[in-house]
């Protein structure tokens, strides 16, 4: 059996900006924010991080910034996933030495490839860095779906260790495939409870920006016993997700953070501003869940 990276509730951590660049300053002081609230491991620099805007030594640089910040007390997952097998493998490789303890690799978006590309795609940098290695599997945006077939001749890699899965379709065939050797995260803040049901890790959460205790809780409620607990914060968590979902993620939580004070800065274009009525929206459900006054 490989061991988890972490079990419970990573967040895809929101990049602070300012018009000059990234505010350290600011990513910093959200780490400690996670860590207080019993977030179980950050995950910088993914989609929700807005790394597809950033060059290289910026990418770098706020990944190294939440492993100063963490100081080895949670796991810091590096997202450095690239459609160019050449880019990720240097991705990872400064990322492994900025300090990371996982990378997270999403598949392989626009120029895509087949089921055997992938495999060789994965393969090549799980032989360059000695980390273990989280996919992700997010077809909605790459256009492209890592097969359950695939996923078995992955975990087959020592370093390939576990997915983040948005396809809760074909959670219980990885499963059944892969078994142990394969450790499944989804990536969908609405079904954490169906991915625990099929022996799942927990949840790569982008709501965990504004509410970590609770996703935090509603992991460790699952695998403590208390499924009904678990279902009762998931369900109230409905109309707070489908508002942070109503628009391209991640401008809506970052429309969250700064209503909530959190000043976390915009997107960076093509992500923009979202409209008046989305806004209004998102303001209700945060008032509803007492996040901000209603």
């Amino acid at each position: 059996m490989k061991k988890p990276v972490f079990t419970g509730s990573g967040v895809a951590l929101v990049t602070p900006f300012t018009r000059d660049g990234i505010d350290y300053k600011k990513l910093a002081a959200l780490c400690e924010f996670h860590i207080e609230h019993q977030t179980d491991a950050i995950v910088v620099a993914g989609t929700t991080g807005e790394a597809s805007t950033m060059p290289d030594d910026e990418h770098i640089s706020s990944i190294r910034c939440a492993v100063e910040a963490v100081a080895g007390r949670i796991p810091v997952v590096a997202g450095v996933g690239s459609n160019d097998t050449g880019h990720a493998v240097r991705l990872s490789k400064m990322a492994a030495e900025s300090g990371a303890d996982a990378l997270l690799h999403v598949t392989p978006y626009y120029n895509k490839t087949s089921q055997d590309g992938l495999y060789r795609h994965f393969s090549i940098i799980a032989d360059a860095v000695d980390l273990p290695i989280i996919l992700y599997n997010i077809p909605a945006r790459t256009a492209l779906n890592i097969d359950p077939p695939t996923m078995q001749r992955l975990s087959r890699i020592d370093n390939i260790v576990a997915v983040k899965e948005c396809r809760i379709d074909q959670v219980a065939e990885t499963a059944y495939l892969c078994g142990d050797n394969l450790h499944q995260y989804t990536g969908e803040d609405a079904l954490v409870l169906p991915m625990m049901s099929y022996g799942g890790r927990g949840v790569i959460s982008v709501a965990a920006n504004i509410v970590p205790q609770t996703m935090h809780d509603m992991v460790a409620r699952y695998l403590a016993g208390d499924t009904a607990g678990a279902a009762r914060l998931q369900i109230e968590l409905v109309p707070l997700i489908k508002a942070l979902f109503s628009d391209v993620n991640p401008m809506p939580i970052k429309a969250a953070m700064n209503m909530m004070g959190m000043e976390v800065g915009a997107c960076r274009l093509p992500l923009c501003e979202m409209s008046e009525q989305g806004l209004a929206a998102l303001q209700k459900a945060l008032g509803q869940y007492g996040l901000i006054p209603s």
